[in-house]
C-alpha cells in the first residue's frame, strides 16, 4: 500500500474520530465519513508504519444507518463529521468513544450510560465563528475552515447553526461590500477583517467583528445594516487582534452599538452572559448536564461545593441554591465580575464567593480551608479542552476530598487525568504511565456522555468519583 493508490475495502468499525476503520494489506486504514459494513473504494492518503488514512472515492454497498447530510459541503467543511449517520447511531458511536478511552488509556473496563440526546439534531447551536479572508481573486470570502487547514470553505449558512445564520452571513457581506472593507489574508499580512463572532443569549445577539486594524471602517454604516436584517435586540463589539497566532480575540474590545450583557436564565438561575464570557453551544443539552451535576453533588445545608474553572458562575449558583457554601474559582477577570453580579442577582451573595486566579496556583489552599472546617466537601472540575493541569491533580489526590465530579469535553483528556486520579495512571518520567498494583484512591461511580454537539465527533462527559475507603 502505498500513497495515491486507490483501493477497496470493507469498513468494520468506527474510529475515535467518527471516521471507518478497516483493514487492508496489513495495515489499519482510517477513512472518514464511512461506516461499519460498507464497501467502499477509497484513495490513501498517507501511510504510516502499519496505519493508514485515506479518503472516500465511492460508497459501493451503504451501510443502512447511513442518511443523507443536510449540508451542501458535509465533507469539505470542517465543523461536522456525522451528518452521513442516523442520530440514534451518532449516539451509539459517542457512548463507545468514551468507553474506549476509559478502556485504552484509564486502563479501566467501565459501564458507560447512554448518551443524552440533544432535543435538536440541528439548528441548536448558540454561538457562530466565522473566520474571513480572501480567495485566489482577492475577494472577500467567509466561512468554515476545511479539516485540518486554514483554508476557508466559503458558506451562505449553516444548519447546526441558529436560524440566524443565513441573516448574519448576509448581512455582513454587505457590509464588506459598502463599506469597502476586505477580509485578512494571512500569507501577505494584507486586509482588514480577520473574523465574526456571534453569540445568542436567548434571543438577544452579540456581533464581534475581529480586525487587524485599530478602527472599524464605516460602523456606523454595519450597524445600519443589522438593524435591517435584525429585530432583536443586539450589540456590537470590536476587537483588535494583530498576532499571527490562532487566538481568536486580542485583548482590547471596543463597544459600538448595544448592550454590553444581556441576561437570560436557566434553571431557575438568572445570569447575564458578555462578549468574553464562556457559553455552552447547546442550552437545551447544558440545562441537562448541570441539572446532573447538581443532582450528583447531593449538596445540603451541610455541604460546601467548590466548581474549579466556574466561568461566569452559572453552576457555582446552580450548586448553591441547594449548597450550605459554593466557592468559584475563575481565571477570567470578566467572568469574575459577572459571576459575582449573577450571585447578587440571585440572592445569593452570602452563599457564593468567587476567586479570580489559576487552579493550579489557588486550588490547592481553597480545599484545605473547606476541609479542614469540617463542612462535607463536593469538588467540581470543569477544565478547558486540555485536561487539568498536574497540579491541579496532585491538588485533588492530597486533598482526600470525599466527591468529585467532573465535566469534560475531550474523552482522552477526561481518561487521562480520571485515571490519575483514582490511581490506574500515575506519571513518570516520560509522561504517564500505567500503574502496576494500584491501590484505588477513587471509584468511579457514573459516567455519562452528553451530545452537546450533534452531527459532529465531539461529546461533553460527566464522571462521578466518591473517595475508598482505605
Amino acid at each position: 500500500m502505498q500513497k495515491n493508490d486507490e483501493r477497496e475495502g470493507t469498513v468494520i468499525s468506527v474510529g475515535m474520530n467518527g471516521e471507518g476503520v478497516l483493514k487492508d494489506d496489513g495495515k489499519v486504514v482510517f477513512v472518514s465519513f464511512s461506516l461499519p459494513g460498507e464497501k467502499i473504494r477509497y484513495k490513501v492518503l498517507k501511510v504510516d508504519g502499519n496505519i493508514a488514512y485515506g479518503k472516500v472515492l465511492e460508497v459501493c454497498t451503504p451501510a443502512e444507518d447511513r442518511v443523507r447530510p443536510k449540508c451542501p459541503v458535509f465533507g469539505k467543511c470542517g465543523g461536522c463529521q456525522l451528518q452521513h449517520v442516523k442520530y440514534p447511531d451518532q449516539l451509539k458511536i459517542k457512548q463507545e468513544k468514551v468507553k474506549t478511552c476509559f478502556s485504552k488509556i484509564a486502563f479501566s473496563e467501565l459501564k458507560i450510560n447512554p448518551c443524552v440526546k440533544s432535543k435538536n439534531e440541528y439548528r441548536y447551536r448558540n454561538k457562530l465563528q466565522l473566520p474571513v479572508s480572501v480567495d485566489a481573486f482577492g475577494n472577500t470570502i467567509t466561512g468554515f475552515y476545511a479539516d485540518n487547514s486554514h483554508r476557508i470553505v466559503p458558506i451562505e449558512d449553516c444548519p447546526i447553526n441558529a436560524p440566524w445564520t443565513a441573516d448574519a452571513i448576509k448581512a455582513f457581506k454587505e457590509y464588506f461590500k459598502i463599506a469597502g472593507v476586505c477580509g485578512y489574508d494571512e500569507k501577505t499580512g494584507r486586509g482588514d477583517i480577520r473574523e465574526i463572532t456571534v453569540k445568542d443569549v436567548k434571543g438577544s445577539l452579540i456581533f464581534t467583528v475581529v480586525s487587524v486594524k485599530d478602527e472599524l471602517k464605516n460602523a456606523d454604516i454595519l450597524i445600519d445594516i443589522l438593524k435591517k436584517h435584525f429585530t432583536c435586540e443586539f450589540s456590537l463589539f470590536f476587537n483588535v487582534n494583530k498576532s499571527t497566532g490562532n487566538v481568536i480575540y486580542g485583548e482590547k474590545f471596543k463597544l459600538l452599538y448595544g448592550s454590553k450583557t444581556f441576561s437570560s436564565d436557566m434553571l431557575g438561575v438568572k445570569y447575564a452572559a458578555g462578549v468574553k464570557s464562556f457559553m455552552q453551544v447547546n442550552d437545551y443539552v447544558c440545562a441537562k448536564l448541570y441539572g446532573t451535576v447538581c443532582d450528583l453533588a447531593c449538596a445540603d445545608e451541610n455541604t460546601v461545593v467548590i466548581d474549579a474553572y466556574s466561568g461566569a458562575g452559572l453552576m457555582t449558583a446552580m450548586l448553591a441554591v441547594r449548597a450550605k457554601k459554593a466557592v468559584g474559582i475563575e481565571i477570567e477577570p470578566e467572568a469574575v465580575r459577572l459571576a459575582n453580579e449573577l450571585a447578587l442577582n440571585n440572592g445569593l451573595s452570602q452563599k457564593i464567593s468567587n476567586y479570580l486566579g489559576k487552579c493550579e496556583e489557588i486550588m490547592s489552599d481553597i480545599i484545605k480551608k473547606e476541609v479542614l472546617d469540617g463542612d462535607k466537601t463536593v469538588l467540581v472540575l470543569d477544565p478547558p479542552r486540555k485536561g487539568c493541569d498536574l497540579k491541579v491533580i496532585d491538588a485533588v489526590i492530597k486533598s482526600g476530598i470525599e466527591k468529585i465530579i467532573y465535566v469534560s469535553c475531550k474523552p482522552s483528556t477526561l481518561a487521562r487525568d480520571v485515571g490519575l486520579i483514582t490511581g490506574t495512571l500515575q506519571w513518570g518520567e516520560n509522561g504517564v504511565k500505567k500503574a502496576e498494583n494500584p491501590i484505588l484512591r477513587y471509584r468511579v461511580d457514573s459516567v455519562t456522555p452528553f451530545d452537546m454537539f450533534p452531527q459532529t465527533k465531539h461529546v461533553e462527559t460527566v464522571v462521578s468519583l466518591t473517595k475508598n475507603k482505605v
